[in-house]
């Protein structure tokens, strides 16, 4: 493929088509927003629906008529002294895939929300709010530069405010929005101190002149170390990553439309987006790489160990993403970048699929999330019983299915790179095994554990709910063969030989590190221990909850130490609570008991009661007598003459 990058005026179509793509979905968030009390459930839905269709469907009209890179501007942005930013957009292999994923999955999430909410008062505002999500999803994905990277960046995390709180009534939804909102605060400070340095070393922040420049510098420069450390802080934060992964879990606050649409296709990929787009940096900085790589490993076995103990079924799948985000962060730290999108991709398609089903399975069971109160549902609800299950023998690494091809590149870059850090995403494969079917039998096998109020009102989701689910169930069974395993011949891997050209610049900085260079034996033993750790683990699983019927410890009951440790999730939040919430509120009731109310409040009144008491006194003059003026005029004439005579 052509490796080319041509002015806007090389653009193939029309500046408008572009235009229309994120054009689409933010009238969508106008028309819903402003007309959120006139319109009903479902036309709302259908309006929202439609919007981000259209830009599907423009998406898919230029992913099949790619030939070669090329930047669009639409106009001169911002143009300070000797800095110019465009307002550009770019249009190649990464940004064509992410636009086809963010508007595909997210036409799916929508047509789901029209039956999901189709009760709540406030579902045009709802539709509004993912429009308006969508559109800065597309916006990061579709900029040419850094700085609309961040617009798009900070949109996305405005949206997840407004809909992870959107049940605003409840007062714990409003802690987990505005915990979302702070703990990305803290990375994006990071990610714009990175696009600062980025602007101070290349004099630029246009993605081509940045990486055409950076691809002359020697391999572990200190500010290219610096640039990519703090871009990473921002990707930590946004995607998800130890020690900024608090926010995601209790994001499952938001209606269960929006879980899928946070935890699936779009803001926790954007870290791993933004270091694909500046894997030219990255390459150049393998300390970095490093850190990447293991603090990925770290997050993916640590998410994975407390998703064993929690009995919240949308818990149990906001861990298994936080684990799953560390699999494809490790992907990226040993240089797999076309494997790390590869696992966004597979991801994309079974988690969407997983948080969907919950959804139908919460529905049914009248808003219920716990577990234990679930059982035997496979028989009322079969639809989305079998594309549940779908969706966990994909992220179990169960051949065809897709998450068996992504894991199984990502584990055979981990074993290249570091026999432990393998070992650890091996270890973690079987954990995700053994967690993922314990959620699937605890809540489809065994015996109804609900009351029965429930029981009785026990039925499969409607239409515009399965629908969707039955779409991402077929793209969860068949979405890997677009990379097939390199045994089967580098010309199978149909995703890698297309995004090859995104990593020219990287290639030639370190050609030693891309490519696989495992001999087919050691490839196919890896894929067997991929493949029998997830066997194992769903075993394991079926023998504990469906053979021995076990069923988790009760609240109130006694715990082992570990269980306990591990439900209680190693008790982060409360040593993030004791660390940083406490003193910091500690330090605002002191500042504001001693500094505001005993220093800046009586200066300030004092001001005030100086200009009120100068107004009193002043006052007086104006008696409203014409004699007055007239003599204190003559006065002042008279002294006038009197001071200028003076000086002669």
């Amino acid at each position: 493929m052509q490796e080319t990058v041509i002015p806007a005026a090389g653009a193939p179509y029309s500046t408008f088509l572009y235009v229309l793509i994120p054009l689409l979905p933010f009238l969508g968030f106008l028309i819903n927003g402003l007309l959120n009390r006139k319109l009903s459930g479902t036309v709302a839905g259908a309006i929202g629906s439609l919007m981000v269709l259209g830009s599907f469907a423009i998406s898919v009209f230029l992913f099949l008529n790619f030939q070669y890179q090329y930047t669009v501007t639409l106009f001169d942005w911002i143009s300070v002294g000797s800095m110019h930013i465009p307002f550009s957009y770019q249009i190649d292999q990464l940004s064509l895939i992410m636009l086809l994923l963010v508007t595909g999955v997210g036409f799916l999430i929508h047509v789901y929300s029209i039956g999901y909410m189709h009760h709540d008062e406030n579902v045009g505002k709802f539709f509004s709010f993912l429009n308006l999500f969508v559109f800065s999803m597309l916006m990061l994905v579709l900029g040419a530069n850094f700085v609309i990277l961040f617009i798009g960046w900070e949109g996305v995390g405005l949206c997840s405010y407004l809909l992870i709180g959107f049940w605003n009534k409840n007062t714990a939804y409003n802690n987990a929005a505005k915990k979302a909102f702070i703990i990305n605060r803290i990375g994006d400070l990071g990610f714009l101190l990175g696009i600062f340095l980025i602007y101070l070393t290349f004099d630029s922040v246009q993605y081509a002149e940045v990486f055409q420049k950076a691809s002359t510098m020697q391999i572990g420069a200190g500010v290219v170390t610096a640039i990519t450390l703090l871009l990473f802080v921002g990707a930590t934060g946004k995607s998800a990553q130890l020690p900024l992964y608090t926010w995601l879990p209790d994001a499952m606050a938001g209606p269960t439309p929006v879980s899928a649409l946070i935890h699936a296709a779009t803001m926790v990929t954007a870290g791993i987006y933004m270091i694909l787009r500046a894997n030219v940096l990255f390459t150049l900085a393998p300390d970095t790489l490093e850190v990447i790589a293991i603090i990925g490993a770290a997050t993916a076995l640590f998410a994975a160990t407390i998703g064993l103990a929690q009995n919240d079924i949308k818990k149990v799948l906001a861990y298994s993403t936080v684990s799953q985000l560390g699999y494809m962060f490790l992907a990226l730290g040993v240089m797999g970048y076309s494997t790390s999108l590869f696992h966004v991709l597979t991801h994309a398609f079974f988690k969407a699929l997983m948080f969907l089903g919950a959804g139908s399975v919460i529905h049914a069971m009248s808003n219920e999330q716990d577990m234990r109160r679930m059982g035997g549902l496979r028989k009322s609800l079969p639809i989305t019983f079998i594309t549940f299950l779908v969706g966990c023998l994909a992220i179990a690494g169960i051949p065809p299915f897709s998450g068996f091809f992504s894991k199984d590149e990502i584990l055979l870059h981990a074993f290249e790179h570091s026999k432990v850090l393998y070992a650890v995403g091996l270890f973690t494969a079987f954990l995700t095994a053994f967690y993922m079917f314990r959620l699937l039998f605890l809540t489809f096998f065994g015996e109804f554990r609900g009351t029965e109020e429930q029981k009785h009102h026990l039925h499969e989701s409607p239409a515009s709910m399965t629908l969707p689910l039955i779409v991402l169930a077929i793209l969860a069974a068949v979405g890997g063969f677009m990379n097939a395993p390199f045994f089967l011949g580098e010309e199978n891997a149909y995703l890698s030989n297309y995004l090859a050209p995104l990593f020219t610049y990287s290639r030639q900085l370190n050609p030693a590190a891309f490519g696989v260079h495992a001999d087919h034996a050691t490839e196919l033993m890896l894929i067997g221990l991929s493949v029998g750790a997830g066997v194992l683990g769903i075993i394991l699983a079926y023998v504990q909850y469906v053979s021995r019927g076990v069923r988790p410890v009760e609240d109130g009951e006694s715990r082992g130490f570990l269980e306990n440790l591990v439900y209680h999730k190693y008790y982060i939040d409360e040593l993030y609570n004791a660390l940083f919430v406490r003193p910091i509120m500690w330090l605002s009731h002191g500042l504001f008991r001693y500094v505001e109310n005993g220093i800046i409040d009586p200066v300030v009144n004092g001001f005030g009661r100086l200009t009120m008491g100068g107004g009193q006194l002043l006052r007086y003059v104006q008696t409203g007598s014409v004699e007055t003026y007239l003599i204190l005029m003559v006065v002042g004439i008279v002294l006038v003459m009197a001071l200028n005579f003076g000086k002669f």
